[in-house]
Formats: C-alpha cells, sequence, structure tokens
C-alpha cells in the first residue's frame, strides 16, 4: 500500500541517478519505481524520467524533475483517496493564506510546498502508454486536480 504521505525532492537533473545512489549508500534503501512522461511537456520531452519512487533509510520519497529553472526542492506529496478528500486539503490550504500553483501543486501561507493527488491519477500515470498520456495532459490544465476528469481522460 502507498503511503499517505511521501516526502518529494525536486532535482534540477539526475534524480534517478540520485535516487540509486541512495538506495546503494543507505540500509533500508531502494528504487521501487520508475515513471516516464508519456507525452511531451513544458521543459521536457516524451519517455524523459519524470518521477521516481524510492526509500531512503526506509522513508518514502518521489524524487521529481524539475528541470534547469528549478533548484532542489522539498514538498509533501498528499495521497487522496476522492474529490472529497482532494478539496478538504486543497481548500484548506488555501483558506489559511495559501495559493495555487498548477497540476495539484499549492504552496501554504509559510511558503512550503504541497501536492494534493488524487491516487486515481498516480494510477493512471503508472499504468503507462496512452491511458498515462490522456491522464497526464488533463493534469496539465489543470489547477487543483479533477478527478471525475481524470477519469474520463483514463477512459478516453
Amino acid at each position: 500500500m502507498k503511503p499517505k504521505n511521501t516526502i518529494c525532492l525536486w532535482f534540477k537533473e539526475d534524480m534517478l541517478a540520485a535516487a540509486n545512489f541512495y538506495a546503494a549508500t543507505f540500509p533500508d534503501s531502494q528504487v521501487t519505481a520508475v515513471h516516464h512522461a508519456p507525452s511531451d511537456y513544458p521543459g521536457g520531452k516524451q519517455g524523459d524520467v519524470l518521477t521516481v519512487e524510492f526509500t531512503v533509510v526506509g522513508i518514502p520519497c518521489l524524487a521529481l524533475g524539475g528541470g534547469p529553472g528549478f533548484t532542489n526542492g522539498f514538498s509533501f506529496q498528499i495521497a487522496t483517496d476522492d474529490q472529497a478528500e482532494t478539496d478538504r486539503y486543497w481548500n484548506a490550504i488555501l483558506d489559511n493564506g495559501g495559493t495555487e500553483l498548477a497540476c495539484g501543486w499549492c504552496k501554504d501561507r509559510w511558503g512550503l510546498a504541497w501536492q494534493i493527488t488524487p491516487r486515481v491519477l498516480t494510477d493512471a500515470l503508472a499504468a503507462g502508454g496512452e491511458e498515462a498520456g490522456r491522464a497526464f495532459n488533463a493534469m496539465m490544465t489543470m489547477k487543483k486536480i479533477d478527478v471525475a476528469a481524470i477519469e474520463a481522460a483514463r477512459r478516453g
């Protein structure tokens, strides 16, 4: 079962190399999944490594390739089970002085980045192929993730 909260680490480049290094260096560490972009996106191409799931000393992490315009950073990725849970977390952050970003990202009033990510989205991206491409393209148009729109994109 996937954890409810995952530490997300942003990398300019070479996130797979970093995750492999951590897995080889620290006990109870491993790379558990590598996800490739199902289509072109701003700053990247189809097939690029998009995210890497790994553990470091038993702590679940997600590496995200932000590209050369990003500095190494950190965010919490919160997995949600449905739209109501997605809305609850998203609205709580925004109602307390936060700001919307793109693709399920928002920042709280202290500047900490959060990814409010419905499991239907991560499942679609992990499925690969055309299903992942449709879900990815739908996500790229969103701020808060719309579960029904992702489900519709998955179906085609």
